[in-house]
């Protein structure tokens, strides 16, 4: 059997089921040899028969021998079904998948060889050690050395691949929480500069009316100066003081914007109250001057 390249498990495993088809051949032959034993018995007790006696006599026997030719046949074939059932199951538990070439069941070179080893090889093999495999009720696992050095680098490579697989998980998460945290710096940082920016905003606006005070101020002490000495100059300054009245008009309206932007920028600090405060009391100033001022316009 070294022509087939087994090893000596498989050769017994071979061995026990030809040792099985062959009990089921003769027992099959000894039932179709009934058959025509069975007809010399009971039909051939005569002499001479007719065309017709003989014609039925045939086809009797030729239904008969069909009938056990065709449950023969049919039984092989659910038998070879059974042992493919156990081969493949035994590979599915070491998740191979095993294939078979059906052109190869009608090589002849392959079927003499086979019923040259069920002649010589098949006779001549210890029957003691037969019967310790046949005692076997199941086929022993595919142990073989190929087969679990093939499973184990197939685990190894499946190990392989999950730590790769972990070990990516792990940079990702790294590298979300790294842009976790630069996000989170970068929104403080926005928010400290729209702090800072509104900051300075402000204390522009509170130089820029410092910067009018001191202007009006400075008109309102002309004003006075001019009327105890030339009254003739009592009309430009009266100009003076309406461009003034018009830029304070204007300033109040930039205030106000101002008064709204802080007012989205700062409605939830204590810098907005305090800078509200502050602006009341500007605005409280400059009522004063206003009425200060009306009191020095002539009367129209």
């Amino acid at each position: 059997m070294a022509d087939f390249g087994f090893n000596e498990h498989h050769q017994n495993e071979i061995i026990n089921y030809m040792r099985f088809a062959r009990s089921k051949r003769v027992l099959r032959l000894k039932t179709i040899d009934s058959c025509f034993e069975e007809l010399k018995d009971s039909r051939l007790v005569e002499e001479t028969f007719t065309v017709d006696e003989v014609r039925e006599m045939m086809d009797g026997l030729q239904m008969v021998v069909r009938g056990e030719v065709e449950m023969e046949l049919i039984n092989t074939a659910h038998t070879n079904v059974l042992l493919l059932r156990q081969l493949f199951s035994q590979a599915e538990k070491f998740y191979l998948r095993l294939q078979s070439d059906i052109s190869e069941l009608e090589n002849r070179e392959l079927l003499e060889q086979v019923a040259e080893f069920e002649k010589t090889d098949f006779k001549s093999t210890n029957k003691s050690q037969i019967n310790q495999e046949t005692s076997k009720p199941k086929l022993a696992p595919l142990n073989e050395g190929g087969v679990s050095e093939l499973l184990n680098k197939e685990i190894t490579r499946l190990q392989e691949e999950n730590d790769k697989l972990k070990s990516r998980l792990r940079t990702l998460e790294s590298q979300a929480m790294s842009a976790l945290e630069e996000k989170t710096k970068a929104a403080r940082a926005l928010k400290d500069l729209q702090k800072v920016q509104g900051e300075q905003k402000f204390s522009a606006q509170s130089q820029e009316i410092n910067s009018l005070e001191s202007t009006v101020a400075a008109l309102k002490e002309d004003y006075e100066r001019s009327l105890s000495v030339n009254a003739a100059s009592q009309k430009d300054l009266q100009e003076n003081l309406i461009s003034a009245k018009h830029e304070l008009l204007r300033v109040q309206e930039q205030l106000a914007l101002a008064e709204k932007e802080l007012d989205k920028k700062f409605q939830q600090t204590a810098a907005y109250r305090n800078m509200k405060e502050i602006l009341t009391k500007k605005n409280e100033q400059i009522k004063e001057i206003r009425k200060r001022l009306q009191k020095y316009e002539p009367d129209e």
